[in-house]
């Protein structure tokens, strides 16, 4: 039990987490909305941006209005690879872009529109690395769920109307693992069976839940079987046959109903980490002839960005530390093992391909290292 004085020593440092946290929130929230976000690195200028597809960006690109006849813009290194551009090693750069190109040449430079628009010709284009405070906006952007491309450019107060200043610190702490508890559980009889419940897990860093269904008691066998399985709005809800994420969620609950025990943790990492809004312009990216791996560096984003750091928080949680992994993916099956989680066995997880996700599942297995390319299944018209 602390003593008084050891908790009064706590509360500053409590109140000063609480404090970045909020920044941060309040800096996802306002590139969203289209204003503006100051960074400061120490021992460097400050630096002010806006994200390009915020709402009501346009608008807002109003600040950029510096004398000079270009505008700087930071990408990741990946969608400056996917414009042509050679990044060399930096994980994210910034270029001068020719003002006379207007909102319609950033905007393609970020990715935007993706199809629907007639092509604009890029000019030549000199890039340097992003400095700190850049490439700390670029990860807030991706946080945010935004694309990962912004203008930057000096701005006073009077010139907008919000503007949220944060420090690159911040943003660096935030990648740390943040605490992540259980809020609260109840039962929740399912179609495949009426022995399970719901566990909502909460971090402090984000505005949405984590959830484990946990099907019978798990602590009746020493290595329960478990899932971890990534939000699909697609595939999970409306059946889509562009993935297998549905009836690969369907076949891990029916597994773990057969065997009375398992749980299945449900990771809100739409996209591989990129968000919905994102996901759907890979999808337009891959009805071009991209894969779904290419789909998403051309967006600039790594081909995978979820963090299965949350899942073995979450087993440690339910009190597992060891565990019989129902997964396709040997990243999942190392991440745990390196966070305190023994995987026993990786247990496959086949489901027949159709002729609208082959290729999806080829790429999973070919380029991204997955295990057990499935047949096809001849009645979906493969």
């Amino acid at each position: 039990m602390l003593g008084r004085s050891e908790k009064a020593d706590q509360v500053p440092a409590a109140s000063e987490s609480i404090r970045r946290r909020v920044r941060l929130a309040a800096a996802e929230a306002v590139l969203r909305e289209g204003g503006i976000v100051r960074i400061a690195a120490l021992g460097r200028p400050q630096v002010d941006c806006v994200a390009l597809d915020g709402a009501g960006t346009e608008a807002s690109l109003a600040f950029a209005r510096s004398s000079g006849p270009t505008v700087r813009m930071v990408l990741t290194a990946s969608r400056a690879r996917a414009l042509g551009l050679d990044a060399g090693g930096a994980v994210c750069v910034a270029l001068a872009v020719p003002r006379a190109g207007g909102v319609e040449l950033l905007e393609t430079l970020a990715g935007l529109p993706v199809g629907g628009r007639r092509p604009v010709v890029l000019p030549e284009l000199a890039l340097e690395p992003a400095s700190p405070a850049e490439a700390a906006a670029v990860d807030i952007a991706k946080r945010a769920s935004l694309l990962p491309a912004l203008v930057v450019a000096p701005v006073t107060e009077r010139e907008v109307d919000v503007i949220v200043e944060i420090e690159v610190e911040e943003v660096e702490t935030a990648a740390i693992d943040p605490p992540l508890v259980p809020t609260v559980q109840a039962e929740l009889p399912i179609s495949l069976t009426e022995a399970a419940r719901v566990v909502a897990f909460r971090a402090p860093d984000v505005a949405y839940e984590h959830v484990a269904l946990v099907v019978g008691e798990l602590g009746g066998t020493s290595a329960p079987l478990v899932r971890l399985h990534s939000e699909c709005l697609t595939g999970d809800v409306f059946g889509s046959l562009r993935c297998d994420c549905g009836p690969q969620l369907q076949a891990a609950l029916a597994q773990m109903a057969k065997e009375g025990a398992g749980a299945l943790l449900y990771l809100r990492q739409e996209g591989r980490g990129i968000g919905l809004t994102n996901k759907l312009r890979a999808y337009r990216l891959q009805e071009a002839g991209l894969d779904t791996l290419d789909a998403n560096t051309h967006l600039g984003f790594e081909p995978d960005e979820r963090d299965f750091r949350t899942a073995a928080r979450m087993l440690q949680a339910l009190g597992l530390r060891q565990v019989r992994l129902l997964t396709n993916n040997p990243q999942k099956v190392r991440t745990l093992s390196s966070y305190g989680v023994h995987v026993t066995e990786r247990v496959p997880l086949s489901i027949a391909a159709n002729r609208h996700n082959l290729r999806y599942l080829q790429t999973k297995t070919q380029r991204a290292g997955h295990l057990g390319l499935p047949a096809v299944n001849d009645e979906d018209g493969g």
